[in-house]
């Protein structure tokens, strides 16, 4: 019966959920895709191969069982899919909404490769999940037995919370710390609400609670704590601190009002979202309505911005990269949504520097580029295109280039906390040791500005390693 419900990729086409029209959701930060009937969602599913080695699960970073849990859901048996699901990741839903999919699973499905269309993979588990919370399957952490061992995580963000999670399932004592408000990270200040709404964020932070973690928020190390009390207070520490720290932009006029780091302002737009009284939003500096912004970048948070700017009300709002189109590190899913809602991309253009009236930015000196012989890193190089110039128009620049590791070793007086010559904490690969005895750490602070999924699985992996640790306390101690 099972087989019977599957390989229907050939007479079903591929169907995302539907997107609600550009116009209606450029207006608010609700997330754009309607959500799966239960019919469309197993039908969806029912599209998937099961071929024999499926490179959705080998793309994906947690390696998800992919194939059992869409044939579940195409057997309707949602429970047990979720169980699959959650058994390798322990944020699901907020996967099946912010992973680029385009580039993992669903861009290395067998039958996309074969010209009929990838599975929409991310969208059946946010479907899956989020029935499961309709249906009270979620539930908190309620280990067998307590134990007496603890650990003490720097950082709220996804892989300090999936290795919080993990622990305290195993009956570790488990204490959070982070510098902001509300639990989350980037998930709650980073990424904007039209791809994550935060009720999905923040019913898992209350289950986190529900299950015995203990947060201590508004509590920045090296401030509030020193590292070495962490340190003391518990058995382990776990770094999960991400990077926050911005990379600049010089050149003439750079340092004009006006222009912007990317994480103040959608950290800003997050707060309004929360109704929090923002002093630089309601001052007009981090709103763009009514201006004509220029985004500079072509990742992701810079789609995050550019998208948050229409939803402001700009008058216009235009994107700077470097590179084509093709070569953007950004997703094109984004892109596409971005397009559609109004953001006009500039490709092949840099930044050289700002003009300015009154000391407060009016444009972007920009230098048009072309693409030339392969870097180091193997992609085309751009070249300026001389006598190309023009000035972009702008009362608002964001600079969306990229995060860079705050200098954690000076912060937090802590010389012996080794690391790389990019600044990320040097740990052990898989485990998230660090050349501190008892101390480990994961996601970005490790691997430098990454993707939440990578941050999970890391957070769980180095979960395992502690438990595995204090099940051998002399191996660690000789460390």
């Amino acid at each position: 019966m099972a087989k019977e419900r599957m390989l229907k990729f050939v007479a079903l086409g591929r169907e995302m959920p539907a997107k609600r029209p550009a116009e209606e959701r450029s207006h608010d930060f609700h997330e754009i895709y309607a959500e799966f009937a239960k019919a469309k969602a197993e039908e969806q599913a029912s599209r998937c191969s099961q071929c024999g080695v499926p490179y959705c699960q080998s793309h994906c970073p947690l390696q998800n069982n992919i194939p059992d849990w869409l044939r579940l859901t195409a057997s309707g048996r949602l429970q047990e899919a979720y169980e699959i699901s959650q058994a390798t990741n322990t944020f699901p839903e907020i996967c099946g909404r912010i992973c680029p999919q385009d580039r993992l699973c669903e861009g290395n499905c067998v039958i996309e490769q074969s010209g009929h269309g990838t599975v929409t993979i991310g969208s059946v588990e946010k479907y899956i999940t989020d029935t499961a919370w309709e249906n009270g399957w979620v539930k908190p952490a309620a280990p067998a037995r307590e134990r007496k061992e603890s650990v003490g995580i720097i950082g709220a963000g996804p892989g300090g919370l999936a290795a919080a999670d993990m622990l305290r399932r195993a009956g570790v004592q488990v204490t959070v710390y982070d510098r902001y408000d509300r639990a989350g990270g980037l998930l709650t200040y980073g990424i904007p609400g039209f791809k994550l709404e935060k009720d999905v964020v923040t019913r898992r932070n209350d289950q986190l609670v529900a299950g015995g973690v203990t947060f201590k928020l508004n509590c920045d190390v090296g401030v509030d704590i020193s590292f070495a009390d962490i340190r003391a207070a518990h058995d382990a520490v776990i770094i999960a601190t991400g990077v926050y720290k911005s990379r600049d932009l010089g050149g003439p006029g750079s340092g004009s009002a006006g222009i912007e780091r990317a994480i103040d302002y959608l950290t800003a737009s997050n707060r309004k979202s929360f109704g929090d009284a923002v002093a630089e939003f309601d001052s007009g500096q981090m709103d763009a309505k009514g201006k004509r912004v220029v985004v500079i970048g072509g990742g992701d948070t810079a789609m995050d911005c550019v998208r948050t700017a229409i939803r402001q009300g700009a008058t216009s709002v235009k994107c700077l990269y470097r590179r084509d189109r093709a070569n953007m590190p950004g997703s094109q899913r984004e892109v596409q949504n971005a397009e559609e809602e109004g953001v006009v991309f500039e490709w092949l253009s840099a930044p050289k520097g700002f003009t300015d009236k009154g000391g407060r930015v009016s444009g972007v000196m920009v230098q048009k580029m072309r693409l030339g012989k392969p870097d180091a890193s193997g992609r085309q190089a751009p070249e300026v295109i001389e006598g190309a110039d023009y000035v972009e128009e702008a009362d608002l620049v964001i600079k969306a280039l990229g995060f860079e590791p705050e200098e954690l070793p000076t912060l937090w007086g802590e010389p012996g906390l080794t690391v790389t010559r990019w600044g990320t904490v040097r740990a052990e690969f898989t485990s998230g040791r660090t050349d501190l005895p008892g101390v480990y750490a994961v996601g970005d602070i490790v691997r430098g500005a990454s993707l939440v999924v990578w941050a999970i699985r890391d957070g769980r992996d180095c979960a395992a390693a502690i438990l595995k640790d204090f099940a051998a306390p002399k191996a660690v101690a000789a460390e």
